[in-house]
């Protein structure tokens, strides 16, 4: 198994799994403990509300067992903002993973429709290499209300009303606000790119 994708119960697990059969990587969706802590790298998929995600992780006795891996992680689209300390989805605090730190909050999208959905631009890239191959300009597919600030574990921001953070990572830990799995080659690259980021 080259990633174990956690079965966070939301709408994207066959989409994602697609776009890691379309790399020839093989994977397992799974919510046992001794699966994810034996996987080379972890994904933290997931669409819809935080509070919905993180009870359902906190009812597969998975928050720990998150909290503790110390091979490559990335979270994607909402699992990017379950990654983080908590979320302030809905105007309440919600206690996240708290592998990355910093809260996550409502975007202000100015005068431009919320929530933030379609195709937008990756801005300021860092050398990272999950970033390998990729450049400044280049697009992603975006679908969310709420996002992380841009902060010193930004990797890439893009810009809807404000700036916020597209890609961040601490340590082991990196999100993707957008989906990968949606984002033609650009995304395609990201997910080659982490497949072969080593622990």
């Amino acid at each position: 198994m080259d990633i174990a994708i956690v079965d966070t119960g939301c709408a994207n697990l066959a989409s994602v799994g697609f776009a890691f059969d379309r790399l020839g990587a093989a994977f397992k969706v799974t919510r046992d403990a001794d699966e994810i802590y034996s996987a080379p790298r972890v994904l933290i998929p997931g669409v819809g509300a935080a509070p919905y995600a993180m009870t359902t992780l906190r009812n597969a006795q998975l928050v720990p067992v998150l909290q503790n891996l110390t091979q490559p992680v990335m979270g994607i689209c909402l699992g990017m903002q379950l990654i983080f300390d908590q979320s302030l989805e809905g105007g309440e605090i919600v206690p996240c993973l708290g592998m990355v730190d910093g809260s996550v909050e409502l975007l202000d999208t100015d005068a431009l429709p919320s929530p933030h959905m379609g195709w937008n631009q990756l801005e300021n890239l860092s050398d990272d290499p999950l970033l390998s191959g990729i450049s400044a300009g280049d697009y992603a597919y975006f679908v969310h209300s709420y996002a992380a600030p841009l902060s010193e574990y930004t990797l890439a921001r893009s810009t809807y009303g404000q700036s916020f953070s597209a890609i961040v990572r601490q340590g082991n830990v990196y999100g993707c606000q957008f989906h990968p799995e949606r984002s033609s080659a650009t995304g395609a690259k990201i997910l080659k790119n982490f497949l072969e980021i080593a622990a």
